[in-house]
Formats: structure tokens, C-alpha cells, sequence
């Protein structure tokens, strides 16, 4: 007796993205230990899942592969564009020391914030509210850099004004010679950014799906909100907002180059991301599972080892 024995007739029959399988997404489930990390013949040949022991190396390590792109980007005299999320966010504290530490000035450096919370018509919550994720970029990155910071002009945040001309900016400067790197993490329902899968039943087919490149006043997943009430508002679920401005499939899966992260861990043995990171993985590509793309692109995806383990039953 499980979900895909009782669903009819409940309060989660229509619940979850009409296009997901669940019945091959639990034979999914099952994969653990080295079989997670089994390529699958869709990756791209420098696609590379990295696993951490803890969750200080996770932060460490991404936060290194963050910082090292800027530095060669330093190097080699060329700009550099980052598509940038609020979650994960502990590997910006690492950015900032190793970039510190190596002396980089980042004004060779442009981020694009990926999402922001708004309401229906795309207004979003002001800079200094803590939930924010502009506020916490410019106290988790942009601030701690001090004098090495990354140029105001080139912050850029999924606002209502400013996240329509993304598109046109990343273009230009990727004709300019910019490399683009795609930072992320995976959601609870597998979205990037915030594109969410059911968007996936609005487009004819994946070609159009992929030539999005924004969406305004975007209507979350009910899945997205409880994970954020829980990994971001304290359990205050009558905090979060339920609809958010966002990137689309043009612009993520237009990255020279991938930084994921997959954290989702709590403690005594809790998590929420072991399902989310073997969908990612191993179902093959599809408009209503958005992170299946990402490891079509060259790059690493950082993951913590108790994610790996076995996603078997233990109550606590």
C-alpha cells in the first residue's frame, strides 16, 4: 500500500504535474549509492555529478567553482555572465573568501538574479525585506566582496522592469565573447528558476517550451511553496508568496558551462531532495521535469552523499 495504491479518489489525485509518470518516477526512486550517479546516454560528455561528505564541503567546493570561472574569466580579459539563485546560497560565503584571498576584482563580472517572489502582475517585494532574494544577494555576495564587488550597473534582479531585457542583455554580451554559467539548484518539484513543470501544457512542444525566456507573476507549484516555507521562512507557510517573476528554458539552458547544487538535507536522517536529484538524473528530458536538462549541459552538480542513500521508509 503506498501513494499509487490509494491516490484515486483523494485529495492528491490532480495534484501533481499532469504530465509526470509516477509510477516510473518511483522505479526512479530506487537508484542509490554508485547507480546514482550511472550516466545515462542524454548527459553531455563533461557533464559531471560531484558528491560531498558534508554539507561544509558542499559550500566549499561550489563555492570554488563559482569563484574560479571569475578568476579565469580575469585571466583570459573577457566578461562574464552569471545566471545567479537564492538557494542555494551557502557557497557564496566561499566565493567571496577565495575571491578575496586571490585578489580578483569582479568588474568583468554581470549577474542575473534567476527569480524574485511578486504577485500576479509581476510587482515584487522590496529590497530590504529579508525574504527578498535581492536583499540576500547583496548581504551574501555583492556586500561581502567589498572594493573587489561586482559594478551596481551590472546586478541585475528578476523585477518587473528589469527581467524582460535579460534576454537582450545576456545576447549582447555573449557576442561580445562572454561566457555564461548557469548557477542552480533543483526544486521540489524540479523546476530551475522557477519554472515550474505544469508550464509544460501550455506549449505545442518542446521547441516552443525551450524559446521562453521569462515569465512575470509565475503561478508556483503548491509543492514549491512548502518547500520554501520550509528551507526559507521558518515553516511560516503565510509567508511565502505564491506567485514569482522568472527566467525561462532560453535563457538556463543557454550556459556555456553549469554550477548545481543539490543540499536538500535536513538532519536525523530528513530530507526533501533524494527524489527531486534522481528525476534530474535519470529520467530522460522532458518539458515537465525542467532540471532533466541540465545534465544535457557541460558542468558539475554538487550533491550531499546522504542524498545517495537508500529513500526507504524511517519514521522520526
Amino acid at each position: 500500500m503506498n501513494l499509487l495504491t490509494t491516490i484515486a479518489g483523494s485529495l492528491m489525485e490532480g495534484y501533481f504535474p499532469a504530465g509526470w509518470d509516477l509510477a516510473k518516477i518511483d522505479r526512479l526512486a530506487e537508484s542509490d549509492g554508485a547507480d546514482l550517479v550511472r550516466r545515462e546516454k542524454w548527459w553531455h560528455p563533461q557533464f559531471e555529478p560531484v558528491a560531498c561528505a558534508s554539507f561544509a564541503d558542499f559550500d566549499t567546493f561550489m563555492g570554488h567553482e563559482i569563484a574560479l570561472e571569475i578568476l579565469k574569466a580575469k585571466q583570459e580579459n573577457r566578461e562574464i555572465a552569471f545566471i545567479l539563485p537564492v538557494g542555494p546560497m551557502g557557497m557564496y560565503r566561499w566565493t567571496v573568501y577565495f575571491l578575496k584571498e586571490w585578489n580578483v576584482p569582479c568588474g568583468h563580472v554581470h549577474g542575473f538574479n534567476m527569480d524574485e517572489w511578486s504577485d500576479a502582475q509581476g510587482n515584487t517585494l522590496p529590497p530590504t525585506n529579508s525574504g527578498a532574494f535581492q536583499y540576500a544577494m547583496e548581504q551574501a555576495f555583492y556586500g561581502p566582496l567589498g572594493n573587489l564587488t561586482v559594478p551596481r550597473g551590472q546586478r541585475h534582479f528578476a523585477l518587473k522592469n528589469e527581467l524582460p531585457h535579460y534576454s537582450g542583455q545576456i545576447g549582447d554580451l555573449k557576442k561580445q565573447g562572454a561566457k555564461l554559467v548557469t548557477v542552480f539548484g533543483i526544486g521540489r518539484v524540479c523546476h530551475i528558476a522557477f519554472w515550474e513543470p505544469h508550464f509544460a501544457g501550455e506549449f505545442k512542444g518542446e521547441a516552443d517550451w525551450k524559446a521562453q525566456t521569462h515569465r512575470l507573476g509565475a503561478r508556483l507549484h503548491p509543492l514549491t511553496i512548502e518547500q520554501n516555507a520550509l528551507t526559507s521562512f521558518k515553516s511560516r507557510t503565510t509567508l511565502v508568496p505564491a506567485f514569482a517573476n522568472t527566467i525561462g528554458p532560453a535563457l538556463f539552458l543557454a550556459a556555456d558551462r553549469i554550477i548545481g547544487g543539490a543540499d536538500g538535507a535536513f538532519n536525523r536522517g530528513m530530507q526533501w531532495q533524494g527524489l527531486s536529484l534522481r528525476m534530474s538524473l535519470h529520467h530522460e528530458p522532458t518539458p515537465w521535469i525542467p532540471s532533466t536538462y541540465m545534465p544535457t549541459l557541460a558542468g558539475r552538480l554538487f550533491y550531499i552523499e546522504e542524498l545517495a542513500l537508500p529513500l526507504v521508509a524511517e519514521c522520526n
